[in-house]
């Protein structure tokens, strides 16, 4: 995969970045993963080896169908305890600490009052469909792609824009007090650093230019708020955070790890790409986690796609230019695997379903395509609901494990093709890979197999994480630049494709039969 490399100025720039003096002698970095699921603390060495870690799960809400909802509350209470416990497993205190890094759930969507800290309802989960009526409105009106040219995004359930401006439309006293900037905004992030930074008493609202270029209100060229999308949306711009870089400092926490700089801030996927040093223009990286998400880094130009891709900011250090990257997002990948152990309980734990899928040969014919929340890139269909396709009385719950994990590979294979088709050939030398599917040797053979290239697993199993931890460390000159990131880089395992050409190519058809039996499901 090709795009256009940024000039050799503009590389200087980002290569220079972190070459500052260290602000103080912590011995760690300390960085922070809100994900979906669960919060954690992790405290990394100047080798980036994980010393000690913290991790605590919060609870799903889901109040209709189709809604997904966290308590706010409920994850800064946790992520609070993940930094304490963290510390007290490596007999760390503050003074051990040079930074902390923030990485977190995209576009989840938080509103809070700016005097007392409450929020003004539960988060709107990035999975959550309930804008779907505003969502058709705006694409009779314009097309899926209207705001593409200033936001990089399609109007979907998915960006944040959209889930505030609902959260508005509930209560005229709530929009009334955004439009006096008494009720804030945030993402995930906004959230976290706005509580560890003294919260009601100062506490600092901003946002890095990942996390804001999820939301379809940030112009991609700018990095500023587009006052054009604020107006068609209607959404106050008093009560959207500041917007930042990924790796500077933010301000100083309170507690509980007083006086350390928050120092970097990035989005998860774009902290995986981070993570997986995929500095250059042409690297790729492929999270299996909750959803699957492949990140294409294009340096500081921005590509826009015809293919159902979004254009998302990849980084923004220091004083270097944005660099920017296409992704592709799906919504259902380990979610799956979850659904398997929890609704169907065809499964005990997660990790059982390797084995269960390997008791059979193939999967029998059988096709699942798991369209919980519709169908996102390279499809943005939310009309979409999930199938399960090609059951004859042969199957058994074993084909259908095989198919869900052969899921999570076609879904991505889809995403590889759109890239292809968005910056030409030739495919990439290799997919990095990372998140909890990861350690499932048949899903990456197979993924392998249709990909036609191999894929990587890296040595360090905390890649999202560990990107965050390399933002706030690059800011503060824990660690100098980026080559000296690429030198802490060590690959696990590699997989090769073994899958002849025949058989990819029926098995890609089969799944493109089934994703046509997904549509037109919802009216």
């Amino acid at each position: 995969m090709r795009a256009v490399r940024p000039p050799d100025a503009a590389i200087s720039r980002i290569e220079d970045v972190g070459s500052r003096p260290v602000a103080g002698h912590g011995r760690f970095i300390a960085a922070i993963d809100q994900g979906t699921s669960s919060s954690r603390c992790v405290l990394f060495d100047h080798d980036a080896v994980v010393v000690a870690s913290h991790q605590i799960e919060h609870k799903q809400h889901f109040p209709r169908p189709g809604w997904v909802e966290h308590d706010p509350l409920e994850i800064w209470t946790n992520v609070r305890e993940c930094i304490d416990s963290a510390l007290n497993k490596a007999r760390a205190s503050s003074s051990d600490i040079a930074a902390i890094g923030i990485t977190n759930q995209r576009e989840t969507t938080v509103l809070w009052d700016r005097m007392s800290g409450q929020p003004a309802g539960n988060a709107i989960v990035w999975q959550d469909t309930r804008t779907e009526p505003r969502v058709r409105e705006l694409t009779a009106d314009g097309g899926t792609y209207r705001f593409q040219q200033a936001t990089g995004l399609p109007v979907s359930t998915y960006p944040s824009a959209l889930k505030i401006a609902w959260m508005l439309d509930q209560d005229p006293a709530t929009r009334g007090a955004a439009e006096r900037g008494e009720v804030l905004f945030g993402t995930i992030d906004s959230w976290l650093v706005w509580q560890l930074t003294g919260g009601p008493n100062g506490g600092e609202h901003v946002t890095d230019a990942t996390n804001a270029s999820r939301t379809m209100l940030m112009n991609l060229a700018t990095l500023e708020w587009d006052g054009s999308m604020l107006d068609e949306l209607g959404i106050p711009r008093a009560m959207l955070p500041r917007i930042a870089g990924s790796s500077e400092v933010f301000g100083n926490a309170v507690d509980p790890a007083s006086g350390v700089p928050i120092a970097g801030i990035l989005g998860d996927q774009q902290a995986a790409l981070f993570g997986h040093t995929c500095f250059d223009v042409g690297d790729v990286k492929n999270t299996y986690g909750t959803g699957c998400f492949m990140l294409l880094n294009t340096g500081t130009e921005t590509v826009f796609s015809d293919h159902g891709l979004i254009t998302t900011v990849a980084a923004k250090l220091g004083d270097a230019p944005a660099t920017y990257a296409l992704e592709g997002s799906v919504a259902v990948a380990g979610a799956l695997i979850r659904w398997l152990r929890d609704n169907l309980q065809i499964i005990s734990t997660s990790d059982e379903v390797e084995e269960l899928a390997r008791s059979v040969p193939d999967n029998g014919g059988v096709v699942l395509v798991p369209a919980f929340s519709g169908l996102f890139a390279p499809h943005w269909r939310s009309d979409a609901r999930g199938v399960v396709a090609g059951l004859t009385g042969y199957a058994t719950k074993a084909h259908i494990a095989r198919a869900a994990l052969e899921a999570a590979a076609y879904q991505s294979l889809d995403l590889a093709d759109a890239m292809l088709a968005d910056v030409g050939p030739p495919p990439p030398n290799e997919m990095r890979v990372d998140g909890g599917m990861v350690v499932n040797d048949l899903l990456m053979q197979f993924q392998a197999d249709v990909f036609g290239f191999p894929v990587v697993r890296p040595a360090a199993s905390e890649v999202t994480v560990l990107g965050a931890a390399y933002a706030a460390g690059l800011a503060v000159g824990f660690w100098s630049d980026l080559d000296e990131l690429r030198e802490n880089y060590r690959i696990d395992k590699t997989w090769e494709p073994q899958m002849d050409a025949p058989t990819r190519a029926r098995g890609k058809a089969l799944w493109k039969k089934a994703i046509d039996r997904t549509l037109d499901w919802v009216d």
